[in-house]
Parts: structure tokens; sequence; C-alpha cells
């Protein structure tokens, strides 16, 4: 078996898996997370809420206009690796959504509204990929949202039992805060801590579950790996919400398949036909559909699915009723009992802003997901990455059929667009830092 000298923050010891390499970690110097990413993430978790007349910003919205043209210039002077699919998906999305509320309701009337479509949309995308540029960024990176995890998570703890928001109070004592709280679920309150919706806390604190586990992980005994998943996975379940729920099993289902099966190299092959298979299967001979078995288990509330339903039902009508430009900021066609909630991200866009942005959002998601997926010449640590990379995205897209992203949760789905990027730039054989020898 191979032994492989890693310059990194990972640390040693303990049982490895039986598909991994062994790492023996000699700790040199050790690369520090770019302060950029560093401000940005801390930025998401600071609830503060300032209004500019009928312009709401928040903290992480003013990092990100102040990064916006530093990060712009770049990418274009290439020093964020070549020009991708998903930069130009992103950049036309962002153009055609400013075209469109421009044309419904004119440009004066939409210039902040589009502004900040360009700022969280190509802002965090691009910090990403300018800062994110190998594996040491991509671990401080995590490593430093497993630390934020690990913090709110005493506070999420006193929210559900007591239903008292201490992390957001201590916020408000000194500058305003979104402050509408949702209703109690199961006895217990639905912990949003120091974001806008429970759905948006749990999204967030669950996403880096695959990235906890298999990079920061990484050479720690089984029930440090354990204990940190845990952490991670309890944290976002805090949320009682379904969608992140749905997240979590997704994530832990394909870490689990990867650890038992990872000497297969076809395995994610034979996992894709046995669901295909399985699938098939189930729509022939159940009295129900695949989905409608699947929502009963997962749903808290089964009565929410029957409701996304028409939510795609009217949605999709309105889409195609309005398929260059969408209703814009306008109310979409729909029974005037419904919520003007469009509970599906991919639906959205193409509602909001008609059929183009609909096709980029997916395309931009897709260009990267499916180039990663299919990348060659890494190495173990990069192949650990790419694998917690595609986990977490696996999570994001199944997650986004039955809630919306804004605020905190947008920007970091754009943001981990981004952090991957960096994977399809690695030459061959191109180490980081790694001594190989043999053992």
């Amino acid at each position: 078996m191979q032994a492989i000298n890693v310059s990194s923050g990972f640390k040693t010891s303990g049982v490895v898996l039986p598909h991994q390499q062994i790492f023996h970690v000699h700790q040199t110097e050790r690369k520090r997370i770019h302060l950029p990413v560093a401000l940005f993430l801390i930025s998401l978790v600071v609830p503060w809420v300032i209004y500019f007349g009928p312009l709401r910003m928040s903290v992480y919205r003013f990092f990100l206009l102040a990064m916006f043209l530093p990060c712009m210039a770049m990418w274009l002077g290439g020093k964020a690796g070549r020009v991708r699919t998903s930069d130009l998906a992103l950049l036309l999305y962002s153009f055609w959504a400013a075209l469109s509320l421009a044309i419904i309701h004119g440009f004066e009337a939409t210039s902040q509204s589009s502004g900040i479509i360009f700022i969280e949309t190509l802002g965090p995308y691009l910090v990403a990929r300018c800062y994110i540029r190998d594996a040491d960024d991509f671990y401080n990176a995590f490593s430093l949202l497993f630390r934020i995890v690990v913090l709110l998570l005493p506070f999420g703890v006193v929210e559900l039992l007591s239903g008292v928001n201490i992390s957001r109070e201590l916020f408000a004592a000194i500058l305003p805060t979104f402050t509408d709280a949702m209703p109690p679920r199961m006895g217990l309150t639905r912990v949003q801590s120091v974001f806008d919706h429970p759905i948006l806390f749990g999204v967030i604190t669950g996403s880096i579950l695959a990235p906890v586990h298999l990079v920061l992980g990484c050479n720690r005994d089984l029930f440090q790996r354990l204990l940190m998943t845990g952490v991670v996975a309890g944290t976002s379940m805090l949320s009682v919400s379904s969608g992140p729920l749905t997240a979590l099993i997704a994530q832990a289902f394909l870490l689990c398949w990867n650890g038992l099966f990872g000497a297969i190299r076809s395995r994610w092959k034979i996992l894709i036909a046995i669901l295909a298979v399985s699938s098939l299967v189930i729509e022939l001979t159940a009295n129900r559909s695949l989905l409608d078995i699947v929502v009963g288990y997962f749903l808290f509330d089964p009565g929410s699915y029957w409701y996304r339903k028409l939510i795609w039902t009217y949605g999709t009508e309105s889409a195609l009723n309005h398929p260059l430009f969408g209703t814009g900021l306008n109310p979409w066609e729909r029974p005037q009992w419904m919520t003007p909630s469009i509970d599906n991200f991919w639906l959205f866009h193409a509602v909001r802003y008609g059929l183009p942005a609909g096709i980029l959002m997916p395309l931009a998601f897709f260009s990267v997901y499916l180039a990663v997926c299919f990348k060659k010449g890494l190495d173990a640590r990069e192949d650990e990455c790419r694998t917690a990379f595609l986990i977490t995205m696996t999570g994001f897209f199944l997650v986004a059929w039955t809630v919306h992203f804004w605020d905190a949760a947008y920007v970091m789905l754009t943001f981990f667009m981004g952090s991957g990027v960096w994977m399809l730039d690695v030459t061959p054989n191109k180490t980081y830092g790694w001594e190989e020898h043999g053992a």
C-alpha cells in the first residue's frame, strides 16, 4: 500500500476505511484561508439589516458589493483559470433577469433589484472562483464553515427548546435584525438562528455534511469523523424542516455508498443503474408513484407535498404563458387562495424572468457538476474533494425542488458552485506539496 506525504492541515491517526489510501501528514507551512473567503463566510451569519431608502442591505451584500469589481477584474485577467461555461451561464442569467425586469417595469424602477441580482448571483461565485484554487483552499473554506456550525449549535438547541433566539438578540442589541418567527412544529421551535427562515438555517448548516466527512474528516479516527458529521447533521435537523432533512438523507446515503463500495471504480454507475431499475419497478407495480411514497416517509407534513404539486402545475402554466420575460415582480398566475411563494428553486427563475433564465440557471449548475464528475487526473486528496463537492451539490439539487433559495442560502449555492471549478484546472499528476513514497 502506498503512503503519501501531504503538506496540509489534515491530522493523522486512527481508523482508515478499507478503500482509502493512508495519508502520512507532515505539517510544514500550512496554507491559510484567503481573507475574502473568510470575510464572506462570516458575513453570512451576521443578521443585521440596514435600509437605504427602499433598498435593504445586509453585511454580506456590502461585502459582495465591495468585492464585485476586484473579482471581476481577476476573472477577466485569467487569474481564476479558464473561462468556463458556468461563468458565462451565470453572467447571461444575471443580464437576462435584469433585462426582464427592465422591460416589464422600466429600468429606473428596477435598477436596484437588478443590481442585487448581479451582486448575489455573480459575487459569491466569483469570490470562490478567484480564491478557492486548490485542495488547501477548499479544505480551509469548509473548515471555517464547520467552526461556524459548531458555534451556532448550542444557541440552536436553546432556541429549539425555549423559543428564545439568543444569537439574534445579541446582534439586535447593536443593529436591527430580521425578527419574524415561524410557528412551532411538533411542539418544538423551528430554529432559524441568525438566518431569516428555518429552511435557510437547515439548508446552510446541512450543506457541508459531505465535505466535513470526507475532507475535514480525512485521516481522523472513526469516532472523530462520525462526531464531526453528527454535529453537522444534528444542527441542520434543529430547523425541523423536511427540505433540509431530504438533503441530509441524500448526502448520508451517498456517503455510506461511497464508504462501503469505495474500492469499486464503477460504484456510481452501479448505483445509478440500481436506482433507475428500482424506480421503474416501483412505478410499474406499486399503487402509488415513487414520489408519493418518498414524500409519505420523509415530509413532516405530507399535505405540503400536494401544495407543491399545485405550485408546479400553476407555475409551469405561468411560465409558458409568459415565456420570454416572465411575470417580473408582478403576481404570477395562480388561484387567489394560494400564497405568492414559489417553493421550487428551479421553477422560480422561469416564472419570474422567463424560460431563458429558467434554462441558464440549471445550465450553470450542471456545467460545473458534470465537468467535475468526469474530470480525470485528480490525485487521491483531490478526488476526495471532488466526491464531497458532488455529494453536496446533489443535496442542493434535490432540496431545490421543494424550497426556494433566497438571501444567504442563494449566495451559498452560487459560492459552492464556484468552489468546485478549480478541479477543472488541475493538471494531471500535479501535486500541491505532496510527495509520493512506496510503502
